[in-house]
């Protein structure tokens, strides 16, 4: 081989022996291990700059929302304020020990001892997540928790490494029990149900400490597949899966020591209830949310407290008592009105209020037909005159006073006045001659008998005689609002505003002695930060006993034998008055038994409220008195809230100058009375005309009592009458006019 030969094998030797060398020295162990503990270093340094930089942010919108509840006095459950959400935190203690570790069986067996994380299912995750398979468990409850509490439901890198770090650091600064609790309370787990006691309401309709360990162990199960493992819409592969991840929940819950295998073997799968349509406003429900909102107003709890929901608040009201006042309302009028086909029955509106008269707790209230329909509350609107359920007023003020009448005579019971209807006033600057109904002249008439045909030409003069100054302030005590009350005669027949809440606190006072009775609908309030109960409303004696008795006498008579006769039954003692705006634009009757006050009220309103109109013709019926339909709303309530009956009897002490009348025989029972097309009404069968009125007529607006009185008795139950039942007496209530007429009254 020559030199050139040589050369040339010589000079490819060395290529191929630099090719190997290079190739050689650049993968060797020691570049490699370098190379991964690089790469080990800097995904350390970069986790640690992560962890510092990350921080445990403040908890999203939505994980701390909550719905608020309403609850009636027994505790159940009235409505649900969802804010968006349906949820009502609750503290770890409230959920019982065995469903909390249900919890832990199903999703995380070694919660109590890992750090927070799971590497290895975050690892899977993110690997699923980059590879476009989409979310994916495998996370430790303190992982949920975080992303439930403080992130989003994203399935991004981003967020699932912003997951791992917040959860390493939330163990650390928080117990396990904090944790857990979180956890229970942010998840969401089918039916509308976020955290776990909205869903032991959903799914079994209890609260959740009262939840056993299988109903539990369905909790936990549902939380893998909220909407495939709702029993009530799974198929049943799903059904399938969930009855065996109960199976599965239960069996860990052994083999971690937190259930005994002989309890575990008597567990049955514990079917949820059908889905019940979540709790709205419809019906009743949204007038007494609406009061309670108010009435929170003025203890503290602004619209902004109730916006962040977590609220218990617990009504006064009493279920039964509401059931029964909504059912009396329905068979007592609204089955009878054709809302549809009659104009008038259109426009006709009922509100009540009932009250406990030695408490003042609002029992039963009805504000409307329906709250998303009608949304005026009609129980505490003031914009209608209460009318002549203002009379007994005028007596307690002229008792309250020792008023005398224009010829020096003590105003009591058996004072005797002019009943000629349209007789001007004496006495008076303002002039004023109201018509008493249908136009019906008395002549000489007892104070007792004038209350019960509520002659309006009588409590004209009387409130003359006690100073219309005086009645205000005597009616500004007991409750009537100081709005819109005019100093003048007519105020006799009612001619300020009042709703039915104020007059049932009229009257409740009455019922109570004189001793100030005030409505309130709130029992308490509670929240996991704070609890508000009100304070019960001071009770003191606005009018004496004696002044409050001797009107409840006298009201006793309006029952037995007067205008409010429809409220008059054996079942029990009754006291009332019935009451009828100018126009018929209103009709009221206001009574109390010696447990209960209720004032029931219709209104005729058209163009959404903003003009009221005559009830006249309601139900076909002629005019709408207070002695109607109003009265027998009332009667059918009262004995349905009082059992059917009571024996309890009003206890009146110190009836002053006047007896307490004998009570009459009861007519009929509440529910014997004849429908409205067959009750006689004061405009169409009066039993007497003025043509019959007494001839003679009194030289003075009022005449002393012909007799001195007789001693007190209390009520009976075996009553006489005290005069013939007049169909056509009623409760007048003409407005003040020029020239002192009116149009006739009830």
């Amino acid at each position: 081989m020559g030199r050139a030969d040589a050369r040339r094998a010589q000079a490819r030797e060395s290529r191929q022996a630099a090719k190997k060398g290079g190739i050689r020295g650049f993968f060797t162990w020691k570049k490699l291990l370098g190379t991964f503990f690089g790469i080990v270093l800097l995904g350390m340094g970069a986790f640690l700059a992560l962890y510092l930089y990350v921080p445990v942010p403040a908890p999203n919108a939505m994980a701390e929302r909550q719905s608020n509840v309403y609850q009636y006095s027994d505790g159940t459950v009235l409505a649900r304020s969802n804010n968006g959400v349906n949820r009502q935190i609750v503290d770890l203690a409230q959920v019982p020990k065995q469903v909390q570790h249900a919890f832990v069986a199903a999703e995380n067996k070694t919660f109590y001892k890992d750090q927070g994380v799971d590497f290895k299912g975050t690892t899977r995750a993110l690997f699923n997540t980059l590879s476009g398979k989409g979310k994916q468990g495998g996370s430790t409850i303190t992982q949920q928790y975080v992303k439930n509490y403080y992130l989003t439901q994203d399935p991004t890198v981003s967020r699932k490494l912003r997951e791992l770090v917040i959860s390493l650091k939330v163990d650390q600064q928080q117990s396990k029990e904090q944790i857990l609790a979180g956890y229970i309370n942010t998840a969401y787990y089918g039916r509308g149900a976020s955290g776990i006691q909205a869903a032991a309401q959903a799914y079994y309709g209890i609260d959740a400490e009262d939840l056993n360990v299988s109903q539990g162990a369905y909790l936990a199960s549902v939380l893998q597949a909220p909407s495939q493992y709702d029993w009530s819409t799974a198929t049943d592969t799903s059904k399938r899966l969930v009855e065996e991840r109960w199976a599965y929940t239960l069996r860990n819950m052994v083999e971690m020591g937190w259930l005994e295998e002989s309890e575990r073997a008597r567990q049955k799968f514990p079917e949820p209830q059908k889905p019940k349509p979540a709790q709205g406003m419809e019906g009743q429900t949204g007038y007494l949310v609406e009061a309670v909102n108010k009435e929170l107003d003025k203890q503290g709890i602004s619209a902004e407290d109730r916006e962040a929901g977590g609220w218990t608040f617990t009504l006064t009201v009493d279920k039964k008592h509401q059931r029964q006042l909504e059912k009396s309302v329905e068979k007592e009028l609204e089955s009878q009105l054709d809302r549809e086909g009659n104009k008038t029955d259109a426009t006709v509106q009922a509100g009540a209020t009932s009250v406990d008269p030695k408490t003042g707790k609002v029992l039963a209230m009805y504000g409307g037909e329906d709250y998303v329909k009608h949304y005026v509350n009609n129980a505490t609107r003031q914009d209608y005159q209460p009318a002549s359920t203002f009379k007994p007023l005028v007596l307690a003020a002229a008792l309250e006073n020792e008023a005398k009448t224009q010829n020096g005579s003590l105003i009591g019971l058996n004072t005797v006045y002019d009943g000629t209807s349209k007789r001007p006033v004496v006495g008076s600057d303002t002039p004023f001659n109201p018509q008493n109904e249908d136009d019906r002249s008395y002549g000489p008439i007892s104070v007792q008998k004038a209350m019960n045909s509520s002659v309006n030409s009588v409590f004209a003069q009387m409130i003359v005689d006690v100073t219309p100054a005086a009645t205000k302030k005597t009616a500004l005590a007991v409750g009537v609002p100081d709005k819109e009350f005019p100093e003048r005669p007519a105020v006799s027949l009612g001619t300020m505003n009042a709703s039915t809440w104020d007059m049932a606190g009229v009257y409740a006072t009455l019922d109570n002695h004189g001793r100030k009775v005030t409505p309130h609908i709130l029992q308490s309030a509670e929240h996991r930060a704070r609890t508000v109960k009100p304070e019960a409303p001071k009770q003191q004696q606005v009018i004496s006993r004696a002044s409050a008795d001797t009107v409840t006498s006298s009201l006793t008579g309006v029952v037995q034998s007067g205008s409010g006769r429809a409220a008059s039954t054996s079942a029990y003692q009754a006291a009332g008055k019935t009451g009828t705006s100018e126009e018929n634009k209103s009709a009221w009757f206001a009574g109390y038994t010696p447990e209960l006050t209720t004032v029931v009220a219709l209104f005729g309103e058209a163009d959404g409220g903003r003009r009221q109109v005559s009830l006249t013709g309601t139900a076909n019926s002629g005019r709408a008195n207070g002695g109607g339909f109003p009265a027998r709303i009332w009667a059918d309530y009262t004995l349905g809230a009082l059992g059917g009956g009571s024996d309890a009897t009003f206890d009146l002490q110190d009836v002053e100058r006047g007896e307490v009348p004998a009570p009459p025989t009861p007519s009929v029972a509440p529910s014997q009375e004849p429908t409205p097309s067959e009750k006689p009404t004061p405009s169409d069968t009066p039993s007497r005309t003025p043509s019959e009125k007494p001839t003679e007529t009194p030289p003075s607006p009022s005449l002393p009592p012909t007799s001195s009185p007789p001693p007190v008795t209390p009520p009976t139950k075996t009553p006489t009458p005290e005069l013939p039942p007049l169909p056509g007496e009623g409760d007048g209530q003409p407005g003040e006019r020029p020239g002192g007429g009116g149009a006739q009254g009830e």
